[in-house]
């Protein structure tokens, strides 16, 4: 699978392209700046104030899904962007449309997601008198995005859509918004808008200082217990197969952040994983007693470090990253090295003078592979463990299916017990932690790349709070299993309660829910129910060889929890693999 499934931007802008009738209204001019930058999908909900610019939309050949709901299109728009690399785009109308897609927009913000959300505003006129469905889109969203704008006028409304995807897409990548009012949609205009732009002020760090990269390829060279922390950005800077080349090239372990999955293949024997709250023990130990780590395209977050203070304590830290903002925020850097990870990947694969000496680290590593094994036990008396469907489904599926998931336990399983060898195969909430992201996110997978298989894993929380979205999976006859990991709870909330809060579940647990394969039914969607080992595979493969979207209702074990973990604000050394050592720490 290639890093970015779109085509380059380089080819768009040489192909011959079909000559194109003159706009003649803002709402036209918004649509011709979409067409310009290549789009191909626009995840939205209808209203009355983003009329005008889907009625403009009826006569474009760009692919419009109508949403249950706007939170949906922000996701599905930002699990687009994720897979294919290019922004995705969301439409909503005025006051509440606009404010449902503020959790997917401040998601995006969160995890460095490319989306473009274009919202509707009442007439100019009217704006601050309290008008109907009025509210202050860009006052709401300008912290979350990477800019908002306000359409003032007709004549420049595309380019302000033309520079915001642009915005989305250079650099470290983000949202951005347009706000459209409807009198500036509907108003007359001759003026074509340009191809995407960033503003002349906005400057994006290509390569590091050349005596930087020198400095920091010595420092890796001398190191006996040398680590490559492989964050996000590298995978949005199309930087794997540079990653992996560096690493194999040196022999240095690799560890990934939970956003870097699928950076660098799992099963590599340099590869430790994912690392942080509930990552493997043995990249929790590498990160505790490296002396070198090399970081690439990660923000340091609270649930990778636990105590910055005890994070990686005896490391020299070399820092690639496009954003200055993230050198030394929360982690310091020793060797700070600012500009595109692929490209800096290059300048420190030619300056390496030499392979760091680290055989007896690599031993080390594998020893604590060895010492920390990521199993479970499946006795017979106990019900599903959800790690069991998790792997099977991984056994069972080619190596770039895409996995999305909500957030919760099911998706530390997903993360943990699913081997991913394929950047752009993991799509999921990361910094914002937004349950009901599943649902939406696999639709826009699936359109971004119809021809690898995806599956999404949910819990039962997460998956009540997007659940509409499987009449869109229907309606555009999506080729996607569901598999709902249900254990009749919030998992993780009830999980910290037991541990954390002496028992006490408030609020956590179901004492009813739906039987989903019977939802899954009503909604057209096929149905199955999964309640013991016997037939896990066999279930797994018919919901697979449906055509069309499924929902598989596994009832797994509801004691079940997610380890490793290290306590919030712990040492990444001293993790808990069971509730007992969990009481210890």
């Amino acid at each position: 699978m290639s890093e970015r499934a779109s085509v380059p931007k380089e080819a768009e802008e040489t192909e011959s392209e079909p000559e194109q009738e003159p706009v003649t209204t803002g709402a036209q001019s918004v649509i011709r700046a979409l067409e310009n930058a290549g789009t191909d999908y626009v995840f939205g909900v209808q209203g009355g104030a983003i009329m005008p610019v889907y009625d403009a939309l009826y006569d474009s050949d760009i692919n419009h899904v109508t949403m249950a709901h706007e939170q949906g299109a922000s996701h599905a728009a930002d699990a687009y962007g994720v897979v294919t690399g290019d922004p995705g785009v969301c439409f909503a109308t005025s006051g509440p449309g606009a404010t449902n897609l503020v959790t997917g927009i401040a998601d995006a913000n969160m995890d460095s997601d490319p989306v473009i959300a274009l919202t509707g505003q009442v007439p100019t006129e009217f704006v601050g008198n309290d008008a109907f469905q009025e509210t202050d889109t860009v006052g709401i969203t300008q912290p979350i995005t990477k800019e908002s704008y306000f359409a003032a006028d007709s004549d420049t409304v595309g380019d302000d859509v033309s520079e915001a995807f642009a915005l989305a897409d250079a650099g470290r990548q983000g949202p951005t918004l347009v706000d459209l009012p409807k009198d500036v949609t509907q108003g007359e205009t001759e003026v074509e808008p340009g191809r995407p732009e960033t503003p002349e002020t906005y400057e994006v760090p290509e390569e590091a200082d050349d005596e930087d990269v020198q400095e920091a390829v010595e420092a890796l060279a001398e190191a006996d217990r040398p680590v490559i922390l492989s964050g996000g950005g590298v995978i949005k800077a199309n930087a794997s197969s540079a990653l992996r080349e560096f690493a194999k090239e040196y022999e240095i372990p690799v560890i990934t952040t939970m956003p870097g999955i699928g950076s660098f293949p799992e099963d590599h024997e340099l590869s430790l994983e994912w690392a942080g709250m509930h990552g493997t023990g043995y990249a929790n130990m590498a990160i505790s007693n490296t002396d070198c780590m090399l970081a690439i395209g990660t923000r340091f977050d609270d649930r990778l470090t636990g105590g910055v203070d005890s994070f990686a304590p005896d490391a020299e830290v070399i820092h690639v990253d496009i954003d200055p903002a993230e050198i030394s925020k929360n982690v310091y850097a020793d060797y700070p090295l600012i500009g595109d990870a692929r490209n800096v990947l290059r300048q420190l694969f030619d300056a390496m003078p030499r392979a760091p000496d680290a055989d007896e680290w690599r031993d080390q590593c594998q020893t604590w592979k060895d010492e920390y094994p990521m199993d479970y036990d499946t006795p017979d008396d106990e019900p599903l463990k959800p790690q069991y469907v998790v792997e099977q489904f991984s056994e069972m599926t080619p190596d770039d299916t895409i996995v999305c998931t909500g957030v919760g336990q099911h998706q530390m399983w997903a993360s943990q017990f699913w081997e991913y060898t394929e950047p752009r195969t993991w799509v999921s909430s990361h910094g914002l932690g937004t349950m009901g992201y599943g649902v939406p996110a696999a639709i826009g997978a699936k359109l971004a790349a119809p021809d690898q298989e995806v599956v999404c894993f949910d819990g039962d929380g997460s998956f009540l709070m997007t659940v509409q979205g499987l009449s869109v999976a229907v309606r555009e006859q999506l080729d996607i299993t569901y598999v709902v990991l249900n254990n009749e709870a919030v998992g993780m909330v009830r999980q910290w309660q037991d541990g954390f809060y002496e028992g006490r579940r408030m609020a956590s647990e179901y004492p009813w829910i739906p039987q989903f394969d019977k939802l899954a039914e009503a909604f057209g969607a096929r149905g199955f129910t999964l309640e013991s080992y016997d037939n896990v595979e066999e279930t797994i493969q018919e919901a697979r060889d449906y055509d069309g979207p499924s929902v598989i209702d596994a009832h797994i074990d509801p004691g079940e929890n997610v380890f490793p973990m290290v306590p919030s604000g712990g040492d990444n050394g001293l993790f808990a693999l069971n509730e007992d050592q969990l009481d210890m720490i």
